[in-house]
Parts: C-alpha cells; sequence; structure tokens
C-alpha cells in the first residue's frame, strides 16, 4: 500500500479533530478528501506527511512508519499545502533548484518538473510576476521535483479562474498515473472530472469511503416535487424506502429513494391519499454533490 492509517486519532485539548479515521491507497489512485469546514482534512494530511503528530494511531507511507522515520518517508511525499508556501521574490527556477537541494537532485529533475507542469515559458520569470494558476504550478512542480510515491495536495484549485481549474485538474490526472494523489477541495465537479475514489470526512469522523464506479452504480433515487402546500416534515413518514429529504425552498422537496423501482408513482400516490395537489415532479440522477450533503446533514440531524 502506498498510504496505509490505522485508528489515527488527534487531540487538540478538548477538542477531536479526528477519531479513529482508518484508510488505505494503492498506486495509481486519485483520492477527493472531501469534508465541510473543520471536518479535520487538513489534519490529516499535516500527519500523513510527518508535520503534525497524532495522539494515536498508525500511519505509514510506501511502508516506512511516518511516526518513527518522518525523514525516510518524506523522501516518498509530495506535500502542496492549503497556502501555497512560495518565495515571490525569487525566479521560477532559482526557487526550484532551491527545493531540488533540499531532496538533493540536481538540474534534470528540475527540468523535468517544469517539463512536467507546463511552466517552460513562464520559468525565466520571478514567482510575483505569476499568475494564480501558474504559482499553483510552481508549487506543483516542487512537490514532485524529488518524484515522490505520493502527492498530497490541500486545495490545490483555491482562487484559480474556470481556464486555470481545467488546466490543474488535467495536470493532477496526469500525475495520478503513476503517483497516488491525495487531494481535498470543496468542488464537487472536480472529484467527479478527476478522481478515482472519494473520502467523505466529517467532525474528524470518515462518514464514507467509495470509488466512483460504486457511486454511479447505486439504486438511489433522487427526486424534487413542489407541492401546492406546505407539508410538515412528519408527514414524509409515510413514503417508504426514503433515506434522506429536504426543503430545499418554498413547498418544493427533495427525496432520497434506496430502491430499484422508480418511486415517482409513490409519491403521486402519497399526494393523492394526503390531498396534495403536485405542481413540479422531476426525477434527477444522484450526484456527488448531494451525496455529500445527505452524508453531511445525516449525522448533524442525528446529534441533534
Amino acid at each position: 500500500m502506498s498510504i496505509k492509517v490505522t485508528a489515527v486519532s488527534k487531540n487538540y485539548s478538548s477538542q477531536k479533530a479526528l477519531d479513529e479515521v482508518s484508510f488505505s491507497a494503492e498506486k495509481g489512485q486519485i483520492i477527493g478528501f472531501l469534508g465541510p469546514n473543520g471536518a479535520g482534512k487538513s489534519t490529516m494530511m499535516k500527519i500523513l506527511t510527518g508535520f503534525v503528530r497524532p495522539t494515536s494511531g498508525a500511519v505509514f507511507v510506501d511502508d516506512i512508519d511516518v511516526l518513527q522515520n518522518p525523514i525516510a518517508a518524506q523522501k516518498n511525499i509530495g506535500y502542496l499545502p492549503e497556502h501555497n508556501p512560495l518565495y515571490a521574490e525569487m525566479y521560477v527556477r532559482e526557487y526550484l533548484h532551491f527545493q531540488a537541494s533540499l531532496y538533493k537532485v540536481g538540474q534534470r529533475e528540475v527540468e523535468n518538473s517544469i517539463q512536467k507542469v507546463g511552466l517552460e515559458s513562464e520559468a525565466h520569470k520571478k514567482i510575483n510576476q505569476l499568475s494564480k494558476g501558474f504559482q499553483q504550478r510552481v508549487g506543483l512542480a516542487a512537490a514532485i521535483i524529488h518524484n515522490p510515491k505520493v502527492l498530497i495536495l490541500d486545495e490545490p484549485t483555491t482562487g484559480l479562474d474556470p481556464n486555470q481549474l481545467v488546466e490543474i485538474r488535467a495536470l493532477i490526472k496526469a500525475l495520478g498515473k503513476e503517483k497516488t494523489v491525495l487531494f481535498s477541495t470543496h468542488i464537487m465537479q472536480e472529484v467527479e472530472a478527476v478522481c478515482d475514489r472519494v473520502i467523505i470526512l466529517q467532525k474528524g469522523v470518515i462518514l464514507m469511503d467509495q470509488t466512483l464506479l460504486e457511486l454511479h452504480q447505486n439504486t438511489k433515487q433522487l427526486i424534487e416535487v413542489t407541492f401546492d402546500v406546505q407539508i410538515e416534515k412528519s408527514q414524509f413518514d409515510q413514503l417508504k424506502n426514503k433515506i434522506f429529504f429536504e426543503n430545499t425552498h418554498g413547498n418544493t422537496w427533495k427525496i432520497q429513494f434506496d430502491s430499484k423501482n422508480d418511486m415517482r408513482s409513490k409519491i403521486f400516490d402519497f399526494a393523492h391519499e394526503n390531498n396534495f395537489k403536485i405542481l413540479e415532479l422531476n426525477s434527477q440522477q444522484k450526484t456527488l454533490e448531494t451525496l455529500f450533503r445527505e452524508v453531511t446533514q445525516s449525522l448533524h440531524f442525528h446529534e441533534n
């Protein structure tokens, strides 16, 4: 396994940032690490890279114990933090040579990293002269300069314009063919476009860990329906096979079913039995955004 995390917990005084988190990843996987702000994503990434020690648990990267041998593990890890820590007054090549010296690699590796991330046209410039998109490329070039087996990217596309987003996503996808990539993001379309697998974290707990293929093959159906009157939540108790529902606006509801059957007829029956009129009804394919809201809000409802 390129990454193996076993029962990792991290406490900050009385606050538990991570609670018995376990997962593993193999070479060639691109994993989207999702969760609301404060879910524990960045803490987990810092533990994987050896910058933060967990309160308990074990972490291995390429079969190296990160807690016992952090320097050895870091030689196999490329890390791009959320706030890209660049020396803005340095020239691109100058900065990458500096990074290369830390890993004891040479000119050839610097030029390879420049080529891989598409920086050839900007390599002669100072970093502060570059656009945000090209600055992110510099950060990625520094992360891969020592040819690591694992890439850990914390919000790598924050602040990019639509064209830059497409370019960086394509770069991450290309890098994922030969490395294990774990990256956090708030953009669901990004995960669906790039990732092989999704891990959803909330309040330090993994709520879901599935491949995109598994998600697309599930039997769940999402129906959006607008009634002519306001309905109380308790009235939905009559509907069988529902796993999630929410009032999106006005008299419009989104209802998630776990069934191989088309549940639209059940909505019509429900309306007829309760003397409601249906003003609009749509059956939608489940998206990752819907799933994210479903699993994170269901935990919130359970706690309240």
